[in-house]
């Protein structure tokens, strides 16, 4: 058995010790977006710290607990609190808990975000499904001795975030009246915000959001047979020629603000996924 391997067991034994629950969706909840885990009808709550080789999220606003309960009926195990390159942790601890998941019984992973909007005919609030990503980190967390238990050598990324997901969250968003864009995220290493001329270059190869996050742990997702929905919240408009200082407080202001609207469509969405999605 490979080190990650046995990593992953002790992580699912002590949380197979704290709940009886057997989760089929895990979640990750971004930057201001911790709201959907009030919504969670909670049958345990387990701090990262209780967690072996869990690492602690040192962000504002990521709470830094592990929630297991179920969302609209299903059973499902949240991440309040993600972790970032930019922290200083190796992409194999960021995705560490993405690992658990699928070990716990997740066959999907839905992923959320704050993220910068380079599109103009994106604005501050809007929230965005991730028909597909560029990764920009600079490194991968699939780089080293594979374990083929875990998933394959070489795996087939032409569609990392599954079509079916995406086409219920549009269905839903309809539905719901809720204001949806589509388009792609590029994940660069932070934590220093872009410059103009990254900025128009990000644009220039494809990208509609730019984010510091999200695309390691769908990768490992991906490597590990999950199906994927990511969806990103645009809180602050990355235009080089419109460039104004970033402020932190209100692109936190903004996430709160669009977080009821995420949290129905992700609620609604868990509600009509198929079991096994």
């Amino acid at each position: 058995m490979s080190e990650l391997r046995k990593q992953i067991q002790e992580a699912v034994d002590v949380l197979k010790q704290k709940t009886r629950l057997t989760p089929k969706i895990g979640i990750i909840l971004g930057t201001g977006l911790g709201g959907l885990a009030d919504e969670i009808e909670r049958e345990a709550v387990v701090p990262y710290e209780e967690i072996p080789h869990f690492p602690l999220s040192t962000v504002e606003s990521h709470a830094g607990r592990l929630i297991f309960g179920r969302l609209s009926g299903k059973p499902v195990m949240a991440m309040q609190g993600r972790f970032h390159y930019y922290e200083g942790y190796t992409m194999q601890q960021i995705t560490f808990p993405v690992r658990v998941m699928k070990a716990m019984g997740c066959h999907t992973l839905i992923v959320s975000n704050a993220c910068g909007g380079m599109n103009p005919n994106f604005t501050p609030g809007d929230i965005m499904i991730i028909a597909d990503h560029i990764n920009l980190l600079g490194d991968n967390p699939l780089i080293g001795p594979n374990d083929d238990e875990l998933g394959p050598r070489f795996p087939d990324m032409s569609e990392p975030y599954t079509k079916s997901l995406i086409e219920l969250a549009e269905k839903v968003a309809l539905e719901e009246k809720i204001k949806i864009q589509k388009g792609v995220y590029v994940a660069v290493a932070g934590p220093n915000l872009e410059t103009r001329a990254e900025y128009r270059f990000l644009r220039t190869i494809g990208a509609d959001v730019v984010g510091m996050s999200t695309v390691p742990e769908v990768i490992v997702a991906v490597h590990g047979g999950m199906k994927v929905l990511g969806l990103s919240v645009i809180t602050d408009a990355c235009l080089p020629d419109a460039l104004q200082p970033v402020n932190i407080q209100e692109i936190l202001r903004i996430a709160a603000e669009a977080e009821p609207k995420l949290t129905l469509l992700m609620k609604r969405v868990v509600e009509l996924m198929p079991d096994e999605a």
